[in-house]
């Protein structure tokens, strides 16, 4: 694939009315249950990997926030993918998340999620839960 038959776009955002919108309606008591979910994942060695994808997708479950990255399109075979911002590597993000992800990561999301509930404390909770996957495994979100 050259530059010349590579289109780079990157990923559009929904507009922000519509994400607060769904934030009051849907996303907050969502994005709760998520969590929970997400992290009794967590603590199984079998649906680890379906944990640590929900967790990931915290962002968008609370305000629908676009992953960071770009879609590629191959103008010749017509094939589109996602790339994802870059990540450390994988091994020390592995060694983080068995070290202090695991349970940091609980921490962090009840009490972004309880900061949530209080119009005073919204903006310092949103931010908190953008950086859940942060916070579990070093994942740029």
């Amino acid at each position: 694939m050259t530059a010349e038959t590579t289109k780079i776009k990157p990923v559009r955002e929904i507009p922000f009315i519509l994400r607060v919108i769904w934030f009051f309606v849907f996303g907050w008591e969502l994005t709760g249950v998520w969590i929970l979910i997400a992290w009794a994942l967590n603590i199984t060695i079998i649906f680890l990997p379906i944990g640590l994808w929900m967790i990931d997708r915290v962002p968008q479950t609370l305000t629908l926030k676009a992953r960071p990255g770009v879609y590629v399109t191959d103008s010749e075979s017509g094939a589109r993918h996602f790339v994802a911002a870059g990540q450390p590597p994988f091994l020390l993000r592995a060694i983080y998340f068995i070290v202090i992800g695991w349970w940091a990561s609980l921490i962090w999301a009840a009490l972004a999620w309880l900061l949530c509930m209080t119009i005073i404390f919204l903006p310092i909770g949103i931010p908190m839960l953008n950086a859940l996957p942060l916070v579990t495994t070093l994942q740029r979100s």
